[in-house]
This record gives structure tokens, sequence and C-alpha cells, in this order.
């Protein structure tokens, strides 16, 4: 196994969100991928609920402080940074106050997005990768999961137009048990324009809900994880239809997680890894 570098940006992480199938996974594989070597950064939302005091995070001011232009308006980027002691393992949070997240989700009551959920979603992919290029941290591959990251593939492709740092780096997407109903608040596509969005990206995005959000997401990247046996089933038979490498979940965690570990080698290519 060669070693290299794993970005992971995930929707939920235990300790900081509520146990699931989705943060439980968020906590364990970046720690079982360090600990058989590789080099990681995670990353997540900053929600409400996460108590900056409880959890002893604090600003990272070498990151912080740029302005991102989501729908015509500045927006800042806040990044804090916590601990898991146990794993060794830090976490950096993206946060916002105008997108301040109450409740641990983008969701209401009834299941569906938030108004401004096109614009978080937006601010989330993007400023996840200008906190990575300011870290000077060059990952071999992403992985994400969670529909919160689905904009990860977009501004990968964005940002190489204009900068070469990401350039290389693949794309993995884990799929979870993380519908949601209804389409998403506001109007991505006229804001995706902003971001100088292709005619590509726009027809990919177009179908305004969670089944073709995550489409999209699958369509741009390079590997697909079921990360769970209540993935959507729709999402998994257009990943193998669309011919990206699959990986099946299985019930044994670790040994599930020693597979992904294998994965990732042979989606980056040993030889590229050890660069």
């Amino acid at each position: 196994m060669a070693k290299g570098r794993i970005l992971f940006v995930n929707q939920e992480i235990v300790p900081f969100s509520p146990e699931s199938e989705l943060a439980v996974m968020g906590r364990y594989l970046p720690a079982k991928v360090q600990e058989m070597g590789r080099e990681i950064r995670v990353f997540m939302p900053k929600f409400c609920e996460v108590n900056d005091r409880k959890h002893q995070l604090h600003e990272v001011i070498r990151l912080s402080g740029m302005n991102l232009i989501v729908n015509n308006c500045d927006r800042q980027l806040i990044i804090k940074v916590g601990s898991i002691p146990s794993a060794r393992m830090q976490v950096y949070f993206i946060d916002n106050e105008e997108y301040a997240i109450h409740g641990g989700s983008m969701l209401n009551g009834r299941h569906q997005p938030l108004p401004d959920t096109d614009e978080r979603l937006l601010f989330f992919g993007r400023g996840t990768l200008e906190a990575v290029r300011k870290l000077a941290w060059q990952p071999h591959l992403i992985n994400f999961s969670g529909w919160i990251s689905a904009m990860i593939p977009f501004y990968l492709r964005r940002i190489n137009k204009e900068n070469a740092f990401f350039s290389g780096t693949k794309m993995v997407i884990t799929l979870v048990d993380d519908h949601f109903n209804g389409p998403i608040g506001g109007d991505l596509e006229r804001k995706m324009k902003t971001d100088n969005a292709t005619a590509k990206d726009l027809r990919l995005y177009g179908e305004n809900n969670y089944l073709g959000l995550m489409k999209a997401a699958i369509t741009y990247s390079h590997g697909v994880i079921i990360g769970s046996p209540k993935a959507h089933p729709e999402l998994v038979a257009y990943a193998k239809e669309n011919k990206r490498s699959v990986l099946d979940y299985i019930d044994d965690r670790d040994e599930f997680y020693a597979r992904i570990n294998k994965f990732y080698d042979s989606i980056v290519g040993v030889s590229k890894f050890e660069n």
C-alpha cells in the first residue's frame, strides 16, 4: 500500500454530531486510514449545536478572513478546528454567521431543505477547497460524503481552471442513506453561473433535488463507495451504469474500511500516491 494524502469532507462526524451511520463513518474511517499510514485532513460544516467551549474549538486565524462571493454578496469564511484526542485526529469546521445551521441539519420538520440551502451548499463546497488551498496541503484524493458536500466536484473543476493546485486530485463519493424530500431551496443554477459554471455543469445540476444533486456529484467523481445498505438504489444503479469504479458495502466495519483504503490506491494509482 502506498501512503499519500486523503482529504475527507464529511457531513457529520461523531462526537460533533449525533450518532448516525454517516457520523460514525465520518469518525472512524479517517482514523483507520491514518492508522494505515496515510496523511489526512478532515472537514465538516460548523453546525450551531457544535459547542465551541465543549469541544475546545478555536479559530484558525491564518485560514479565516477570506470573503467568498455567493449570490453577489460577500460572505466571510471562518475556519475553526477541534480535535478527537482518542483518534489523534483534527477536524476543521467551515463556519459563517449568515449561514449558521441549527439542528445539525439543513432540513426542516418535513425533511425538506431550508431556505437558502443552495447558497449554503455553494459556500461549504467552495469554502472547504479554499481552506485546503490556504493550508498548502495538496490531497491526492478527496473522499466526500453527505449531500451537503455534493458541490465539491463542481468547485474542484472550477478552481482547477483558475489555479493548478488541485491538478491530479481524484474524487470519491460515499453514498449513504441521507435522502431528503422536495427541491433544493433558492436558485442554484443562477448562482452557479456567477461562479462560471459551464453549460455541462448546469445540465448536470439542473435536476433540483436530492437525486439530481447526487447524480451530478457521481458524474464528476472517479469512484463511488456504497457506504450503507440503505443507499438510494437509483444512485447505486446510476454509478454502475455510468461505469464508475464502485466499492460495494459490507457489514464488517474493519474489513470494509481496509477495502476502502485499497480502493483509494486503485483510484489514484500506487505510483502517484508515492509522489
